[in-house]
């Protein structure tokens, strides 16, 4: 018994630490290029490496849209002085659940009837922690189309609707 007892003792301290909070980032999306999107997208590193994404937009023209963070942290030029998307290992563009695939493509979200997003997903692709693959310092965009995630190498998404740039937390 007390071996059960000590082995689910050890099974839950490995559950929460692999869902304890590490340093977090933020970035306010705002509108670009006549778009009425705006909104928050926010990242927090959890205990087991990964990155949670948390997005909240509004304003979003109902469909599926690329979602991606991009090479620079600059939101001029109605988001194009972003650059491209982020890609610290120099690799392919892709759907997030393929390797390879740059470290910024976050693929889809969609908004409902209502120009509404909400969504939530974990990736390993990006850290908050300073790094080569650390998110912060870098812009989120949100694009018109949805990414085909295979056109080389941006997913053909189309015009950048909305931009804000990643920031750490306090």
């Amino acid at each position: 018994m007390k071996k059960f007892v000590l082995f689910s003792i050890i099974l839950l301290l490995a559950a929460c630490a692999s869902m304890s909070s590490g340093p977090s980032a933020s970035a306010t999306l705002g509108s670009i290029s006549g778009s009425n999107a705006s909104g928050t997208v926010k990242l927090t590193q959890l205990g087991d490496g990964s990155v949670r994404v948390t997005v909240d937009l509004t304003g979003v023209p109902p469909g599926v849209h690329g979602f991606h963070i991009h090479d620079k942290g600059d939101c001029g030029d109605n988001g194009n002085a972003a650059g491209g998307h982020f890609n610290p290992a120099t690799t392919a563009h892709g759907a997030p659940s393929v390797d390879p695939h740059h470290a910024g493509d976050f693929g889809n979200v969609t908004a409902d009837a209502d120009g509404r997003v909400h969504t939530e997903f974990t990736t390993r692709s990006v850290t908050i922690e300073a790094g080569p693959n650390s998110a912060v310092g870098h812009a989120v965009i949100l694009h018109a189309n949805p990414d085909d995630l295979v056109t080389q190498p941006t997913g053909n998404a189309g015009a950048r609707i909305a931009c804000g740039i990643v920031q750490l937390n306090p």
